[in-house]
């Protein structure tokens, strides 16, 4: 497979130096640029506009032991748990002991969680043991969000370039120096050269078919990442969330795990509660049990959605703690203080990605990834309900300080200009990308989604093979560079879903149901050129 998606002569494109250059806006990539921009230049790159993001999405809020009877320790201990044995402690550590000061961040920047009296209120979300998720409204993404917007609009150390796609990272001398983008609006190829590389680009969920991210999230990241030769782990673990809107709509629209939290049932296509006796916490179960739940007892009612009943909480409290989901229910003709309301899994997140150290540095030296592109070892086989806006504050500003720290020591970056070339012959070839899409996105959804097999798995593989061809060929719009890097991603995940040969955490694997000691250990990938690799077993500690 080419290391490249396009051929190119860096000295005779555009070329545009910062000390820092982050591709993706969501609430890792823009709290990241605005740390760094205290004492740097800063170049934030987004293939769309700053707001089309997962993080405008998140519905559910930023877990933090706050309350008196909470600790970071018991924060931790539900991670771990969730995580199902492979979380790294470390990181783990990280998450939940930088975490208040993430908040007072966003505190300072004018972000207004919701208040109990003069106290903040918690809610309690699945696998939570107790309430530790601040929130703002249903809608806490978007709220993060557009402050974090405001603040880059009025600092003048960010230039941020919309609408550019980040196609390859430039390597120099072994060094991330940069990243080659198409800017969409005049189709030319830019080289935004820079002392270190951001990754936050978000997850992979737009692989399946029905998902609740938004059309952005196509893995571009750890694509180009991987064509870089950076190692990616824990790809087999896709989460899906368990209440997703049963309609049409693309992205799905999420009903926040909060108003399980508020004490919203589960019901079945005969009205029963299943997850009572399913799990100690029923409806508050951590994700990946409740979907493969959800699964079962769809397939037991023919296939069809599973209810999410809020009918006993009350028409006042519904109205005021979740307006946004109240006011959409109700454009979809549902009343949910009377109705109950049609929802099924939906991917949701790219637990697996680029392999970081606990600063965020990947294995190549001045590339460094955080947020849903990263895999820092915090969500093991499965990520505990909103600790990924945290995971995102906490990684985003270490990677801040350990960048600028390097740049105040002036650490070796005077090295001179440098030019990179490739080229290499690409096939003719007519393709379909809407209808490839729209393939392989179905292809995914059926053989590598809540419920694996082996005969699933190896007939996705064989059908992936079939395509490989397309990876050669070297497209012009961001729509065929989208679904290059989706095949990329699709088989790498499909592959290490084959080798795991046991369910743990969001992987399930239907012949082989019960997790196993053996499989305590995690599999990676590193890319060879003409090759997609095999996975390759990391035993933790080792």
């Amino acid at each position: 497979m080419p290391r490249y998606l396009i051929n190119f002569d860096t000295s005779r494109i555009e070329r545009v130096d910062s000390d820092v250059v982050v591709v993706g806006s969501g609430v890792a990539g823009l709290s990241a640029a605005l740390e760094i921009s205290k004492q740097f230049d800063v170049a934030l790159v987004t293939k769309g506009e700053l707001r089309e993001t997962a993080t405008w999405y998140a519905q559910g809020g930023v877990a933090t032991a706050v309350s008196s009877e909470d600790s970071p320790r018991l924060h931790l201990k539900d991670t771990l748990e969730a995580g199902a044995g492979l979380c790294n402690k470390d990181a783990v550590d990280v998450l939940v002991n930088e975490a208040a000061d993430r908040i007072d961040g966003l505190v300072r920047l004018g972000i207004k969680f919701d208040l109990q009296g003069d106290r903040i209120e918690l809610s309690r979300e699945g696998g939570h043991r107790l309430a530790r998720v601040l929130h703002s409204g249903d809608a806490t993404g978007s709220e993060i969000e557009a402050t974090l917007i405001r603040t880059v609009d009025a600092w003048k150390s960010i230039r941020v370039f919309e609408n550019r796609f980040a196609l390859d990272l430039i390597l120099h001398q072994g060094h991330c120096r940069g990243v080659i983008c198409l800017d969409k609006l005049s189709g030319q190829v830019v080289l935004h050269a820079a002392k270190a590389v951001i990754l936050a680009t978000g997850g992979a969920g737009q692989l399946y078919s029905v998902t609740t991210n938004p059309p952005v999230c196509t893995g571009d990241g750890m694509a180009m990442a991987y064509r870089a030769g950076a190692i990616l782990s824990d790809m087999e673990f896709i989460q899906f969330h368990p209440t997703a809107l049963d309609n049409e709509l693309t992205p799905r629209f999420l009903i926040t795990e909060a108003l399980r939290g508020r004490g919203a049932y589960l019901r079945d296509c005969n009205g029963k509660r299943f997850m009572v006796g399913r799990h100690p916490l029923a409806e508050l179960a951590p994700r990946d049990i409740v979907s493969q739940e959800m699964v079962r007892v769809m397939h037991r009612c023919g296939g069809g959605p599973v209810y999410l009943d809020a009918t006993h909480i009350g028409e006042e409290v519904l109205k005021d703690r979740f307006p946004t989901i109240w006011a959409r229910c109700y454009e979809n003709g549902i009343n949910i203080a009377k109705d109950l309301i049609p929802v099924r899994p939906a991917a949701h997140y790219t637990i697996g990605g680029i392999k970081t150290d606990l600063n965020g540095l990947t294995s190549i030296p001045d590339l460094y990834a955080t947020g849903e592109v990263a895999c820092t070892g915090v969500h093991g086989a499965n990520r505990l309900a909103s600790n990924s806006l945290l995971e995102g504050l906490v990684f985003s500003k270490r990677i801040a300080d350990t960048i600028v720290h390097k740049l105040a020591d002036g650490d070796n970056y005077s090295e001179p200009d440098f030019f990179v070339s490739y080229k290499r012959e690409r096939p003719n070839m007519d393709v379909d990308v809407r209808k490839e899409r729209t393939w392989l996105q179905k292809l995914m959804t059926e053989y590598v989604g809540v419920v694996r097999s082996e005969e699933g798995l190896k007939f996705a593989l064989s059908q992936l093979e079939e395509k490989e061809k397309i990876l050669e060929v070297e497209f012009s719009t961001k729509e065929g560079f989208e679904l290059q890097n989706m095949l990329y991603i699709a088989k790498l995940i499909a592959k290490s879903a084959l080798s795991r040969r046991e369910s743990r955490g969001v992987h399930y694997r239907e012949d082989y149901p019960e997790p196993s000691d053996d499989w305590l250990l995690h599999l990676e990938h590193r890319f060879m050129e003409d090759n997609i690799a095999e996975p390759s077993i990391f035993l933790p500690g080792v």
